[in-house]
């Protein structure tokens, strides 16, 4: 069986992409959620958590109808910034990013918030600012839940169909990850092909547990 393995470095490009960002994004918004408290905290974290209970249909078709070149946003993005979301690699690595957001940032906030206040305030008195406290005292005490939300978001990118079906297509080298080439084989019965994509993903994302899961016990003991 000679296999394309052009979908699943792409596939493993979006996860990586995706996780660098969700990481840059997602660590001052779960400290934010973990220190404030204001009233509307309940719907932010709600809304941040609806790609969990959401079809991903829902996602990408609202997703089209907010990028598409026939919206305002869509012609905006394209003519100002050369930026076109929809049937690109660009517009799967947005996508992504607001569907695996709360896979980055519920076990971070989780983590910070079970850290005592004590530590934060004593770094506060010693004249250090938010952003040196977040990055020297605080990250370093929660390196279970940090490699956590890097990992399930890495996972949960590697594993979507859905979502970048409805807004990427089926585009060789640029959309066609490794779920849509599975789902491809299997529509043209070579199931041979399918296998061998669906296998190597298995094995990888077991690896990838595994190893999260041996690594977050040595820290814990």
């Amino acid at each position: 069986m000679n296999m394309d393995w052009e979908p699943i470095w792409l596939t493993f490009r979006l996860a990586g992409t995706t996780t660098i960002l969700l990481l840059v994004v997602g660590v001052p918004l779960a400290a934010w959620l973990a220190a404030t408290k204001i009233k509307i905290k309940p719907l932010i974290e709600a809304i941040i958590s609806m790609p969990l209970v959401l079809p991903p249909s829902v996602l990408g078709f609202y997703f089209l109808l907010t990028f598409s070149p026939a919206s305002a946003l869509g012609q905006f993005l394209e003519k100002n910034l050369g930026l076109r979301l929809i049937f690109s690699f660009e517009g799967l690595v947005v996508a992504s990013m607001v569907y695996s957001l709360p896979f980055m940032v519920h076990p971070i906030q989780a983590g910070l918030e079970n850290l005592p206040a004590s530590w934060k305030e004593a770094s506060y008195t010693l004249g250090k600012s938010r952003s040196i406290t977040l990055m020297k005292v605080l990250l370093p005490n929660i390196k279970p839940a940090l490699l956590t939300g890097i990992v399930l978001s890495f996972a949960h990118t590697i594993g979507e169909f859905g979502l970048v079906l409805m807004i990427g297509g089926n585009l060789p080298g640029q959309t066609k990850v490794a779920s849509i080439a599975i789902y491809d084989e299997v529509e043209t019965l070579n199931y041979a092909a399918a296998h061998g994509y669906a296998a190597l993903l298995l094995v990888l994302s077991l690896v990838i547990l595994v190893l999260v899961y041996r690594f977050n016990k040595r820290l814990t003991v």
